[in-house]
């Protein structure tokens, strides 16, 4: 397994305690603690080891996932060995008679067809057989709406199943028996759930320890703090005759973060309104 720098150890560390923070924290002062973690990311001096997380999607359609975890930050993940994402299809070996049948019609009618339980329910035998999972995650348009909390605290696990529905959906049964958690990313429907399995892994892969060139950023994102980011600028400082804001060219950064933090609840109020009244 390849293994990250002592810096990008040292950081990941130092923001894995802080995401277990901001899950069991509902404080109102989330500036000043998230500026208080970069402090210490800053001025930490011990090196630990990261740890790998490994993600398995069960899917009949395993091509529709190969992209998204073969590019960008994902794939810089996967080649550090810090995320293990395997794509599995259970037709290869569940499915049931020659023409390899892994649905078939609702009782009571009605249109769609729906995932048989007996092909799911081996597979997910023998993938619980080989070691322990601390989550399997069914994505359905009726589960609890994905949200940064909930990346967060699945960033913390080590071996999570994603199983991807398809058609009218799975048999209940699996969802009452084997299923621990049940996600959405959305109030709409699509073909099937490898899209959403996708967008999960992005947002959960993004968090651990070493993913990113600079780990602070994670805890600058929007949604991090129960607000939106504030803006962002880059070169030039004048482009068009529209100038970055002068305060961040001041390079004093304790005005730059309020700055930040003022942009951030004058975007949210604006933007997201519901966010702003939790906050």
């Amino acid at each position: 397994m390849a293994k990250s720098s002592g810096r990008e150890m040292i950081v990941g560390i130092v923001l894995k305690h802080w995401i277990e923070f901001l899950i069991n924290s509902n404080s109102t002062q989330s500036n000043n603690h998230n500026n208080q973690a970069i402090i210490t990311i800053k001025q930490s001096q011990q090196s630990q080891q990261s740890q790998q997380m490994r993600i398995d999607i069960i899917t009949l359609f395993p091509e529709l996932l190969e992209s998204p975890f073969q590019h960008s930050i994902m794939k810089r993940a996967k080649e550090k060995g810090i995320l293990e994402v395997n794509l599995f299809n259970p037709r290869e070996k569940y499915s049931i008679g020659q023409h390899k049948k892994m649905d078939d019609y609702q009782y009571g009618g009605g249109a769609g067809l729906v995932m048989l339980p007996e092909p799911l329910a081996n597979c997910l035998d023998d993938f619980k057989a080989e070691r322990d999972y601390d989550e399997i995650i069914f994505v359905t348009p009726d589960g609890e709406r994905l949200n940064q909390s909930i990346a967060n605290q699945l960033s913390l696990k080590e071996n999570v199943i994603i199983l991807c529905g398809h058609y009218k959906g799975i048999d209940e049964r699996i969802r009452e028996k084997y299923i621990t958690r049940e996600i959405s990313i959305g109030d709409y429907v699509l073909s099937g759930g490898e899209l959403a399995a996708a967008v999960i892994v992005d947002s959960i892969g993004r968090l651990l320890p070493g993913v990113l060139n600079d780990e602070t950023s994670a805890l600058l994102d929007s949604h991090q703090d129960n607000l939106l980011a504030p803006p962002v600028y880059t070169r030039p400082a004048d482009f068009q005759g529209m100038k970055v804001p002068a305060v961040l060219l001041s390079g004093h950064q304790a005005k730059i973060e309020e700055w930040r933090f003022e942009q951030a609840l004058l975007r949210t109020k604006e933007r997201r309104p519901d966010m702003f009244e939790k906050f």
